[in-house]
C-alpha cells in the first residue's frame, strides 16, 4: 500500500497546533503579568502615599484631679510621655506618672532653689525646655526639669531632677532690686537675655554673657541693661530664642525691638495688630521665631512675619485663621513644626498648621476653661490643665505640612517676599521649614523632556526617513545597527560626559554652538545645491543612495570653522565675554550645567529609540504603494510626503511618544548634567530639577515614614501618571492613524 504524498502528516499538525497554543498562552500570560506588575506598582505607591493625607486626631488618654490646680504656673512632659511635671507658683516642681499602669501617681516633689519670694513665672521657647521664676528682689532663676535614665534589673527607670543651666545663683535683672512683675527670657549658647517689667512699671532688657575667669576658673557674668521706652499698659512680653528680637504687647499694639546689641536696643516697628471691632488678647512666637501669632477676641488668629519692602524688612500680616469667638484665646506652638494650638474659655482645643493654612482638628476637651497647656517634645501628646484636673491627650498629627494646596499651589513661606512654588526639603537648621511644592520639579521634568525632544525629534526622524527610503541597502545595513547600538550606551556615561566635558565646552565656546545652529543647515543646503550643478558624469560616479557620505567632510569642516571663529566672534560681538553680556545686557542667568547641555545629552539618549521605531515604520510601507505612486508620475518627494509618511504615521507617532516617555523618566543624565535647581524658568541657559532626579538624590537621605519620604513616593506616583498618560494618548492616536490610513 502506498501513502498519499499530498496528505498532510497528523503528527506535524499536532506539533504545530501545540506550538501555536503554547505561544498564544505564553504571550497572553506575559501580558497579564505585565499588567499585574503595573497595578501592583500603582497600588503600592498609593499605599505609601495615603498616610500623608490622613486627618489629624486628638484622643483623651486619661485624667486625674489636682488639689492645687490654681497654684500651677507651668506644665511639661518628658519625651516618652511617661512623666509629667508641674511647676507651682511657690517654686516647687511636682512630678507625676502619666503611664497607663500608674497614671496619676505622684512620683516626687523637688523645690527650686530660690533666694527670694516668687513674683512671676515665664517659659522659654518650647524646644529649649526652660522655665524661670522672677523674684521680688529683681532677679530671676532658670530651671530645667530633667530625667536620669537607668536600667535596674533590665527595667527602664526615670529619676526626676532639676538642672540649673546658669548655676544655682539668680541673675540680677534689675539693678535697683524692684520685684519682677512679668518677664520673658532666652538662654542661647553662652548668652542669656531677659526682658522684664518691674512692679514700678519700668521695662528692662538685660543681657548676661558668661565668661570664665582665667585665674580662678569661676564663671563671671558680663551684664548690660537697657530700659525700654514703652507707653501704656504692658500685657505681654516675648523674646526670640536667639535673643535678637523682643516683642512688647501693650493693648492692641506690638512694639518690636532689635536686641542684637544690648547696648544699642532699637525700636524697629510698631504693629497695630487689632482688627475692626476686635481687641488683641494674646500673642506667641511660632517655632523658629520667624513668625508672630496674634489672637483677637473675635476668634481670629493671624500670622505675621518679616517681608522685604521699600522701607526695609517689616512685619506684615500674611494669613489668618478663624476660631470660635472667645474672650480668652491662648496660643501654644510646637517644638519645631509650624503647628499651633488654640485653647479657649469654653474648653475647646484647635489644631492648625500655618503654611498650608489648614485647620487640622477642633473639638471640645473640657467643660471649663483651659487654664494651661503643654505639648510633648515629639508632638504626639499634650497636657491640659482644666476643671481642676490634669488631662493627657494623644495627638495623631504625623504630616500637618502636607495638603493638596501646599503641594500644587503657591505658598507664602517665612522670609520670602511673596508666595511661590518652592521645593527645599532639608536644611542644616532645626528651625527650617520644609517646602514640598511638586510644581517646580514637575515643571523641570517637562522642561528637560521638551528640550531633549527639540534636539532629538528632527534628527531622529530625518535620519529614519532617509535611511529607510533613500539610502542604499548596503549602507543601510551599516547605519541602522550602528545607530541602534547607541541605545545600549549607559546613560550614566552620557551624563558623565555631559557634566564634565560638554558643559565646560559649551560655556567656553558658546558662540560656536549658536553658530552651528545656523551654519550647519546653510552649509548642507549649499552643498546639495552645488552637487546638482555638477556635470552628470561626476554625479553618476556616486552610487544611488550613498550621497550622504559626501556630507561627512562638510559637517566636520563647518564644525571646525565654527569653533575656530568662536573666539573672534565673542571678542567682536560680546566684548570678549558672552556670559557677562548675557547677564548685564540681556538680564539672563547662565549656569554651566543648563538646559542646553541636558537637551543635547538626553537627545543623544533618545535618538536611537525614535530612529529605530520610525525607520522600521517607514521601511515597512508596502513597496507597491510607493511604486504605484512613482508609476503615476509623482516624484520621490511627492511619494514620500503623500504616501509613505502617511502610511507610516502610526509608527512614527509611536516612535516620538516612546522617545518622550524615555525623556520624561530619564534620571542619570539630568542628575549629572544640571545643577538640580528646582526653579521655574524656561531659559535654555538655566538648569532644572526633574521628578526622577529628585527621587534619586533625596530618597537615600529621607527618613522612612516621614513626610519627606512619602512625598518622594508621591513624586514617583506623579511620574508614573505622566508616563501612563503619554502612553495612553500615544496608543489612542496611533490607533486612529492606523484606522485612517490602513486602507491605502
Amino acid at each position: 500500500m502506498t501513502s498519499n504524498p499530498n496528505k498532510p502528516s497528523f503528527n506535524t499538525d499536532r506539533s504545530r497546533l501545540f506550538k501555536d497554543r503554547f505561544a498564544q498562552y505564553s504571550i497572553t500570560a506575559g501580558g497579564i503579568m505585565v499588567l499585574i506588575a503595573l497595578l501592583l506598582i500603582f497600588f503600592y505607591l498609593l499605599y505609601v502615599v495615603q498616610p500623608i493625607f490622613e486627618s489629624a486626631d486628638v484622643e483623651t488618654r486619661d485624667s486625674f484631679p489636682l488639689t492645687n490646680a490654681e497654684q500651677i504656673a507651668g506644665l511639661g512632659v518628658e519625651e516618652q510621655t511617661e512623666v509629667a511635671f508641674l511647676l507651682t507658683k511657690a517654686g516647687v516642681v511636682d512630678f507625676y506618672s502619666v503611664e497607663k499602669q500608674t497614671f496619676g501617681k505622684k512620683l516626687t516633689s523637688l523645690p527650686v532653689k530660690l533666694d527670694a519670694k516668687v513674683s512671676s513665672f515665664a517659659t522659654s521657647a518650647p524646644f529649649q525646655g526652660q522655665y524661670a521664676y522672677g523674684l521680688e528682689n529683681g532677679s530671676a532663676v532658670i530651671v530645667v526639669p530633667k530625667f536620669l535614665v537607668t536600667f535596674p534589673n533590665d527595667k527602664r527607670k526615670l529619676t526626676p531632677r532639676l538642672d540649673y543651666p546658669l548655676g544655682e545663683l539668680s541673675l540680677a535683672v534689675d539693678d535697683q532690686g524692684a520685684a519682677i512683675a512679668q518677664f520673658a527670657f532666652s538662654h542661647y549658647e553662652e548668652k542669656t537675655a531677659i526682658v522684664a517689667q518691674t512692679v514700678d512699671k519700668r521695662v528692662m532688657f538685660s543681657s548676661f554673657i558668661a565668661e570664665e575667669n582665667m585665674f580662678t576658673g569661676e564663671i563671671e557674668w558680663q551684664v548690660e541693661r537697657t530700659e525700654l521706652d514703652v507707653e501704656g499698659r504692658i500685657d505681654q512680653l516675648l523674646m526670640s530664642p536667639d535673643t535678637t528680637r523682643t516683642f512688647v504687647r501693650t493693648a492692641n499694639q506690638i512694639y518690636i525691638y532689635d536686641t542684637r546689641f544690648p547696648s544699642d536696643v532699637e525700636l524697629i516697628q510698631v504693629l497695630a495688630a487689632n482688627e475692626e471691632n476686635a481687641n488683641l488678647v494674646s500673642a506667641e512666637l511660632l517655632a523658629g521665631a520667624n513668625s508672630l501669632m496674634l489672637a483677637n477676641d473675635n476668634g481670629e488668629v493671624s500670622q505675621w512675619f518679616e517681608v522685604n519692602t521699600d522701607d526695609g524688612r517689616e512685619y506684615q500680616k500674611i494669613r489668618a485663621f478663624e476660631t470660635a469667638k472667645q474672650d480668652k484665646l491662648d496660643i501654644f506652638t510646637e517644638f519645631y513644626r509650624r503647628t499651633f494650638f488654640t485653647t479657649s474659655s469654653n474648653g475647646e482645643l484647635g489644631l492648625y498648621y500655618t503654611t498650608s493654612e489648614a485647620k487640622l482638628w477642633q473639638g471640645k476637651i473640657s467643660d471649663g476653661a483651659i487654664e494651661n497647656f503643654a505639648i510633648a517634645p515629639r508632638s504626639n501628646a499634650a497636657l491640659i490643665l482644666a476643671d481642676n484636673k490634669l488631662t493627657v491627650v494623644d495627638i495623631h498629627n504625623e504630616h500637618p505640612e502636607v495638603t493638596w494646596s501646599a503641594l500644587w499651589q503657591e505658598v507664602w513661606y517665612e522670609g520670602y517676599p511673596e508666595p511661590g512654588y518652592i521645593w527645599q526639603s532639608t536644611s542644616a537648621s532645626d528651625d527650617f521649614e520644609s517646602k514640598f511644592s511638586l510644581v517646580p520639579i514637575s515643571f523641570g521634568t517637562i522642561k528637560a523632556a521638551m528640550y531633549a525632544m527639540l534636539f532629538a525629534v528632527p534628527i531622529a526622524l530625518s535620519a529614519a526617513v532617509y535611511t529607510a527610503y533613500f539610502m542604499s541597502s548596503e549602507l543601510r545595513k551599516v547605519v541602522k545597527p550602528t545607530v541602534e547600538i547607541m541605545e545600549a550606551l549607559p546613560t550614566v556615561i552620557l551624563g558623565f560626559l555631559a557634566g564634565l566635558w560638554l558643559a565646560p565646552l559649551i560655556e567656553e565656546h558658546l558662540p560656536a554652538i549658536v553658530g552651528l545652529l545656523i551654519m550647519l543647515p546653510v552649509g548642507i543646503i549649499a552643498t546639495a545645491y552645488g552637487w546638482t550643478k555638477l556635470p552628470a558624469g561626476i554625479r553618476h560616479r556616486i552610487p544611488e543612495g550613498s550621497h550622504s557620505i559626501l556630507l561627512i567632510p562638510v559637517v566636520l569642516l563647518i564644525g571646525w570653522l565654527a569653533f575656530a571663529m568662536s573666539g573672534a566672534i565673542e571678542l567682536w560681538m560680546f566684548d570678549g565675554n558672552v556670559r557677562q553680556y548675557l547677564t548685564n545686557e540681556l538680564g539672563m542667568t547662565f549656569d554651566q550645567r543648563n538646559s542646553l547641555v541636558v537637551g543635547i545629552a538626553m537627545g543623544f539618549a533618545v535618538i536611537p529609540t525614535i530612529f529605530s521605531i520610525a525607520e522600521d515604520a517607514v521601511f515597512s510601507v508596502p513597496k507597491h504603494l510607493s511604486n504605484g505612486s512613482l508609476a503615476l508620475g509623482a516624484t520621490q518627494w511627492q511619494t514620500l510626503v503623500s504616501v509613505v509618511l502617511l502610511t507610516a504615521s502610526p509608527g512614527i507617532f509611536s516612535a516620538v511618544m516612546m522617545g518622550l516617555g524615555r525623556a520624561v523618566g530619564e534620571t542619570m543624565i539630568v542628575l549629572m548634567a544640571t545643577g538640580n535647581t528646582p526653579i521655574m524658568d524656561w531659559s535654555i541657559f538655566q538648569g532644572m530639577r526633574t521628578l526622577a532626579a529628585n527621587i534619586a538624590v533625596e530618597m537615600p537621605e529621607s527618613e522612612v515614614g516621614s513626610s519627606h519620604y512619602r512625598i518622594l513616593f508621591l513624586a514617583a506616583f506623579v511620574l508614573f501618571i505622566f508616563t501612563f498618560i503619554f502612553n495612553t494618548v500615544a496608543e489612542f492616536v496611533r490607533q486612529q492613524l492606523r484606522d485612517k490610513y490602513s486602507s491605502m
